[in-house]
């Protein structure tokens, strides 16, 4: 495929099967993006003097590239050395917070590269790997790549070693080839088909070399400067679900300098604050939000009545019947003129906005409820959105048996046909925001979900019965995999945490 330009269409990618996608081959082709590559750092200046060795000696044109140190409050400061690609600099993460996650939104903010690349700053690289990552940013403008790495122990290196290592395309030559390390995402890959067959490919997106379109960074909104540990794999997640799809790179090949981190009751400590973290912001997790009577920073799903011209006692039956149902992991989005309740005006009985009063009066403390004039484009990062006629709630067990219906059919759109007539929709965030960057003008936006991800009709009393039926076969615009799901889902990836990075959309 030839490098994408503002005219042509965007390729229409079926769930992760970026096989629509055919890269050029190394040294094969002429890049043309400008990238930024950002290094959040705190301390450790002689590794990072390698990692700035080996940049020097990239494939990938110097001219369009800039290297961004960001210091998070190293002591001595780091130290630009002399041997280092000619364009890069130090910025210094500003007050008012710590960790990558808070690093990375400084160097992104300095960044003026179409193209963002995440670099640890123990990261001895190939002389291929920028370019090798790079490439894919020319096809589309919507994938995440992903480089690969072995860990090896430290041993003493100068950086005109790594430079010259590198320039001669074997960086591993520099260590114990008996001694290199795999990690385990390269397992996790393999196994998936270079996660083309993943479910949820964003858990092996967990750094730390990762590049992406500026575009797509600002529609996430970077890096969450509140998750100090796991954030990487929390950024990855909100990508998912801005539509993204993640490619690995083998060719990006890397060194990591120092074993994974240990094991034992540290490394079990280090685990539970990631998983903390994610428990609030990655709602697919299910595995980690077992408590039903908590309440998560991001639902699971997501449920939109429009509340215009209905009355309060039907709107308040209709939240009512959410928030009683099986599923509590939910937030209700009443959608409707809530400009008529502005503050000095008086609400006749018998008129919308003394409805409306009436409603945010029973609601306006519940946390679960919201008040829009409309609703999002999507649900992000909710991976989840039903809407619904308001005087057609959900039965008790709809919501749940239906995303479960969807996660085992990975369907994108389920259509649910009312008893009383009319519809409701279930849609799955990533999709619906797949969609909005596919769509042509006028196109139907269930048509493209059809093509990346599959749309299903039903009745509802097919996930209103007990026990919960099998799951249909989706009707769908293109072929598509089913996977029965016996449990919640699982992650993918289970390597030992590293340091990692929600702004959340208004």
């Amino acid at each position: 495929m030839a490098h994408l330009t503002g005219d042509e269409p965007r390729p229409r990618i079926r769930h992760n099967d970026y096989s629509p996608l055919t890269p050029p081959p190394l040294g094969g082709w002429t890049p043309t993006l400008s990238a930024s590559v950002v290094i959040p750092a705190h301390g450790g200046q002689s590794r990072l003097d390698l990692t700035l060795a080996a940049l020097s000696a990239q494939t990938y044109p110097a001219h369009l590239t800039e290297v961004i140190v960001v210091d998070d409050r190293s002591d001595p400061p780091l130290r630009l050395p002399e041997l280092r690609p000619e364009n890069t600099r130090i910025v210094a993460a500003p007050d008012g917070g710590w960790g990558a996650g808070h690093a990375m939104n400084a160097g992104i903010a300095a960044a003026e590269g179409e193209i963002v690349q995440r670099l640890d700053a123990d990261m001895v690289i190939s002389r291929e790997h920028l370019e090798a990552l790079f490439r894919w940013q020319h096809l589309t403008d919507y994938v995440v790549t992903i480089g690969g790495k072995k860990f090896a122990e430290e041993r003493p290196l100068t950086p005109e070693q790594v430079r010259d290592a590198v320039r001669q395309g074997s960086p591993e030559d520099l260590f114990d080839p008996s001694a290199l390390v795999s990690s385990s995402t390269e397992e996790t890959i393999r196994r998936l088909d270079g996660l083309r067959a993943s479910k949820n490919p964003y858990q092996v997106c967990t750094g730390p070399t990762v590049s992406l379109r500026r575009a797509l960074l600002d529609e996430v909104r970077g890096f969450d400067p509140e998750v100090v540990r796991g954030q990487d794999t929390e950024f990855a997640y909100r990508l998912a679900q801005a539509g993204a799809v993640f490619v690995p790179d083998s060719a990006a090949r890397a060194v990591h300098l120092g074993l994974p981190a240990q094991r034992g009751e540290h490394g079990r400590s280090i685990v539970r604050l990631v998983e903390t973290h994610l428990a609030h912001r990655v709602p697919l997790r299910r595995d980690l939000r077992k408590e039903p009577g908590r309440r998560w920073l991001v639902p699971y799903v997501e449920v939109v009545f429009d509340v215009t011209g209905a009355g309060e006692r039907s709107v308040v039956a209709a939240v009512d019947a959410v928030l009683r149902g099986a599923l509590t992991d939910v937030v209700v989005t009443l959608t409707g003129p809530w400009g008529l309740l502005d503050e000095g005006r008086r609400w006749a009985p018998g008129t919308e906005a003394f409805d409306l009063a009436l409603v945010r009066a029973a609601f306006g403390h519940d946390t679960r409820v919201r008040f829009a004039e409309r609703a999002a484009p999507t649900a992000a990062p909710v991976p989840f959105r039903y809407t619904a006629p308001v005087d057609a709630p959900p039965p008790p067990a709809l919501l749940e048996r239906a995303v479960k219906a969807m996660l085992e059919e990975r369907i994108g759109l389920l259509v649910v046909r009312l008893p009383a007539g009319g519809t409701a929709t279930l849609e799955r965030t990533e999709a619906a925001a797949r969609a909005l960057l596919l769509a042509r003008p006028g196109e139907d936006r269930a048509d493209v979900i059809a093509q990346t991800h599959g749309v299903r009709h039903a009745a509802a009393s097919e996930f209103d019965q007990s026990p919960a039926p099998a799951a249909k076969p989706a009707v769908a615009a293109a072929p598509r995999t089913t996977r029965p799901a016996a449990a919640p889902p699982q992650p993918e990836e289970a390597e030992t945490p590293r340091r990692r990075g929600l702004f959340r959309r208004s």
